[in-house]
């Protein structure tokens, strides 16, 4: 297979063939586990050489290779212990006492270190409303870097990435889109002009909620040897089998996220009539107010929808305590639906409200999705 026909893949075949080894004789058809600290080397250590398990690791590279594959970029991705230490990682390529401009609602890790950053660097940090594009272009100017999420955590915003993009480069900001929401399935914001992309690979990567990893992409070879670096330095690595759960996790990505895309859009359309429900919030109903930016650019509308429960928080976590089907839980991306009523976290902006719940839909049956939610919510 030669590197044209690979590069022409489409992202549900990159998934499944992509960090293989090679088509000879015994070789094996997955990667192997490799469980080792150190390595044999002589002399001066040199470009190439692995010499020590925090500077790299075999089991890593098909990991990074498959993802960087996904997002399009030519250097390999970058893995780390977590979604939040590929998050510290791209904020550590802002400068101290740097300017910042990011969504007021995005991940709750994101804002807590970015508002960490604030008090303990001086940084200036600029929250803007992500889906006003204009006010976003104004609050760019004389920024150092602009933090973006699309459709945002928990609100599902939808900002217009390439207009962003394009401008931003125009301007001189760094620009780091978290893409974990979208996976590179459904948005590949380095081809919108991107600078560094992050991932939290624990979600839909790893997709069965039984690892915790994360992952930096670029295609800017400066920012990537800068991001080794400060990885090889603070140590913020991943563990090999973490490594491989998360490759497994991927070759089923395709088939898992379409499934729960068909999941969720049948249920934001079908909970948009409970009159428990007061508001559904998802790109894929045509009466969203992301569903044309979303159409545009997306390949998909996602798995994860927010409802509004009609009656407040109180009933809102009654009726996640009636859950059957569905688990309470925080996190997303697994096979299995979760809920969750984000405003339970201290951190989560006061301007979620009270009474959301997020859903992650998994891939089970949506009759049983449905029927659990609409006996939990009371039937209508």
């Amino acid at each position: 297979m030669t590197a044209s026909n690979k590069n022409s893949w489409a992202p549900d075949t990159i998934v499944v063939a992509a960090g293989r080894p090679p088509h000879e004789t015994d070789q094996p058809v997955n990667p192997p586990i490799v469980l080792s600290s150190t390595f044999y080397s002589l002399g001066e250590s040199g470009a190439g050489e692995k010499v020590y398990g925090r500077f790299t690791n075999p089991t890593w590279d098909p990991l990074e290779a498959t993802i960087a594959q996904l997002e399009d970029s030519y250097l390999p991705a970058l893995a780390y212990a977590s979604g939040m230490a590929a998050v510290a990682a791209g904020l550590s390529l802002l400068p101290a006492g740097g300017t910042i401009v990011i969504p007021r609602h995005a991940y709750n890790g994101s804002l807590g270190l970015v508002a960490e950053l604030e008090k303990t660097l001086g940084l200036t940090v600029r929250r803007v409303e992500l889906e006003d594009t204009e006010a976003t272009l104004a609050a760019f100017d004389g920024a150092d870097m602009a933090w973006l999420e699309s459709p945002t955590n928990p609100m599902l915003e939808v900002a217009d990435l390439p207009e962003l993009l394009k401008a931003a480069r125009a301007m001189g900001v760094l620009t780091i889109v978290d893409n974990t929401f979208s996976t590179p399935l459904l948005q590949r914001p380095l081809k919108l002009g991107a600078d560094v992309v992050v991932h939290s690979a624990t979600k839909y990567m790893g997709g069965h909620s039984d690892v915790v990893l994360g992952a930096v992409v670029t295609r800017n070879p400066e920012l990537h040897a800068r991001l080794h670096a400060m990885r090889t330095l603070h140590g913020a690595i991943p563990g090999p089998f973490e490594a491989w759960l998360t490759l497994r996790g991927i070759r089923t990505m395709s088939l898992r996220l379409e499934k729960a895309e068909a999941n969720a859009q049948d249920l934001a359309a079908r909970l948009s009539g409970h009159p428990a429900i007061s508001r559904v919030r998802y790109p894929g109903l045509p009466g969203d107010p992301g569903h044309a930016r979303a159409a545009a650019q997306m390949d998909g509308f996602g798995s994860i929808l927010c409802i509004e429960v009609e009656a407040g928080a109180a009933a809102a976590d009654a009726m996640l305590a009636k859950l059957r089907l569905w688990t309470p839980a925080t996190s997303l991306g697994g096979v299995e639906s979760l809920a969750e009523r984000r405003r339970r976290h201290a951190g989560e902006p006061e301007s979620v409200p009270e009474n959301l719940v997020r859903l992650s839909v998994g891939i089970e049956n949506v009759e049983d999705l449905y029927r659990d939610l609409d006996e939990a919510l009371g039937r209508s």
